[in-house]
């Protein structure tokens, strides 16, 4: 299985980043919270039992295309299985897509450790939403 990861955090636990053109920070919705963990649930059948990592989860919009970052965490009910397998995936910032009107699709995992420029360095996120996202970095 092939990763690239940045940890990932809320909008509220950071300073709000200046707007940059095109692109947009987001406050995150329980629908959008659900949707995106719904998206990994198909892209990793293996994980039934999961949920974002609290102050893990950017999301934003460039366009008509909106994008989520975030790292899971098992929950009450998970297997042996999922658990062992939670120690490596769950390590991992996981990226999502969703084109207007359509469901959210996974796009990429970053590595672990993470990437030196966090979803900076995720190309499939653009630049100026990373930016956003402050390279999805999270406050200690």
């Amino acid at each position: 299985m092939v990763k690239t990861k940045a940890p990932a955090t809320s909008p509220s636990t950071r300073k709000a980043p200046a707007p940059i053109p095109g692109c947009r920070n987001l406050a995150v919705s329980s629908e959008v919270n659900a949707s995106v963990t719904r998206a990994y649930r198909r892209g990793f059948p293996l994980f039934v039992h999961i949920e974002p990592v609290p102050h893990r989860f950017f999301y934003g919009e460039c366009g008509a295309v909106r994008y989520a970052s975030a790292q899971f965490r098992a929950t009450t009910g998970a297997t042996q299985g999922e658990l062992v397998n939670m120690q490596d995936e769950g390590s991992a910032a996981k990226y999502f897509r969703a084109d207007s009107g359509a469901d959210w699709i996974y796009i990429a995992s970053d590595s672990y450790p993470a990437s030196p420029h966090g979803c900076g360095d995720i190309p499939q996120i653009p630049r100026a939403l990373a930016a956003a996202w402050g390279n999805c970095a999270v406050a200690h």
